[in-house]
């Protein structure tokens, strides 16, 4: 049975509203953990709520390795995985009219994935190949609820030297930059991508498969940073 709204989580926590907002406020961490949570839903309520157009389906569960979307969606007969992700609040600035920004596109966990070439690596980047489109949440601009997407396969590759030149070509850059509005190659919508990957799969209708095959090894923060960054 759903918890009754009376009880909410300020009164199960005993703690106020002003109380709950100065640790926000105050707790760069504890915000960018609840904008992250918060960001899914709403993208969800934004974009894949639309039985004309795209429409959510569900989530995939978070031991699958092969699956890393944070949403499993459905537009035109097709299916979707959509990784959801937020600004490094930090990094955001404003350049005239135009606000700047930077979303950290990686994995929670390091994990073994085997490349088309059955070449293994250990890594926390993300592969190309394991979602189709990267939502990203733009919240900390402006307190505003907006995204923008971009293809998986557009986004940037790194250029660790730790990896192959063959490797880095499979490998997703951990800080991907971000603006609004958006440039290059992020849009303020979805379903135009969605129609260019569905064109691409009709061309291409046997991609080579990534493998993932070793369980999550969780990692902090400080591990993460220096096992990812470019």
């Amino acid at each position: 049975m759903p918890r009754s709204i009376k009880n909410s989580i300020l009164t199960r926590w005993g703690i106020t509203e002003q109380e709950l907002t100065e640790l926000v406020d105050n707790n760069g961490s504890l915000r960018g953990m609840m904008l992250g949570y918060i960001a899914e839903p709403m993208l969800k309520k934004m974009w894949f709520e639309k039985p004309s157009s795209a429409l959510y389906l569900g989530k995939h569960d978070d031991h699958n390795r092969m699956k890393k979307g944070d949403l499993f969606v459905g537009y035109k007969n097709h299916t979707f995985d959509v990784e959801s992700k937020s600004l490094q609040t930090k990094m955001n600035k404003k350049d005239g009219k135009v606000w700047r920004g930077q979303t950290q596109v990686d994995a929670s966990d390091r994990r073994t994935v085997t490349l088309p070439d059955n070449s293994k690596i250990e890594t926390t980047l993300l592969i190309y190949g394991e979602f189709d489109i990267l939502a990203v949440n733009l919240f900390s601009f402006e307190d505003k609820w907006r995204f923008v997407f971009a293809k998986n396969n557009d986004l940037p590759r790194t250029n660790d030297k730790r990896y192959t030149t063959y490797q880095q070509q499979h490998l997703i850059k951990s800080m991907v930059h971000v603006s609004w509005p958006p440039e290059g190659i992020f849009r303020e919508e979805p379903y135009s991508l969605m129609d260019e990957i569905i064109e691409y799969r009709r061309e291409h209708p046997e991609p080579p498969k990534i493998v993932v095959e070793t369980p999550a090894e969780k990692v902090t923060e400080a591990k993460k940073v220096k096992i990812i960054k470019d």
